[in-house]
């Protein structure tokens, strides 16, 4: 298959780019700084661009079958629109290019009703110092659900990301804006939600779908 990736010099990004390879696809990186790409591999380009340019992204996606989408955008004293910004180029330039599959990442949280139950520390904490964000990625959501239904888009909400390698632990998945935390860990690698959004391109059960996910706790011995 081949893949186009934006966001591949972050975390998890670099994940998907690795294993996408790993995997036998053909991986072109789209990055603003394509010197931050160490990887090297035959099946891999490296394309310098801005993903918030529908013409910058346009020559890049012709070809491509899937597009795998790990860009993230930091919490600023200014609103955040980086989400909602690059998703209308980045459809824009699909269409153009007749590309119609997208898998692509937001998170936990994003609809402001959810996380209620998760405790003081989540509640009143975290959820609203990364509100700024959530409701970006919430928007994008939003924009892919009403104004891109021609677009077969996948959009997984992981819960925090850690650093740390891919295990064989199962994945919880929920159409949800959050995984049931009694049967789920709040943290989960990136190395296994960049193989479950490469996992997303080899069926149909998340086409047209947002699924929050999280990898099962250890059992204990």
């Amino acid at each position: 298959m081949r893949l186009l990736v934006l966001g591949g010099t972050g975390q998890t990004g670099k994940e998907v780019v690795d294993q996408a390879l790993k995997a036998g696809h053909s991986v072109t990186a789209f990055v603003r700084n394509p010197d931050k790409i160490t990887t090297t591999h035959q099946n891999l380009e490296v394309v310098k661009g801005d993903v918030f340019n529908d013409k910058s992204l346009k020559p890049v996606l012709e070809g491509q079958d899937a597009v795998v989408s790990c860009l993230g955008f930091p919490r600023k004293p200014q609103p955040v629109t980086g989400y909602t910004s690059s998703a209308s180029a980045i459809i824009t330039a699909m269409r153009e290019s007749n590309v119609r599959r997208i898998v692509t990442m937001t998170s936990w949280f994003t609809d402001t009703n959810s996380g209620k139950d998760m405790g003081f520390m989540v509640n009143w904490m975290i959820i609203p110092f990364l509100r700024p964000v959530l409701t970006n990625m919430r928007q994008m959501e939003t924009f892919l659900e009403t104004s891109a239904s021609d677009i077969n888009y996948t959009v997984v909400r992981p819960p925090q990301l850690k650093n740390g390698p891919l295990t064989d632990r199962s994945m919880s998945v929920s159409e949800d804006f959050v995984v049931n935390a009694a049967s789920s860990s709040i943290g989960t690698n990136r190395s296994d939600v960049a193989a479950f959004m490469l996992s997303c391109l080899n069926t149909t059960s998340y086409d047209s779908k947002m699924v929050a996910i999280t990898t099962t706790p250890k059992k204990n011995a």
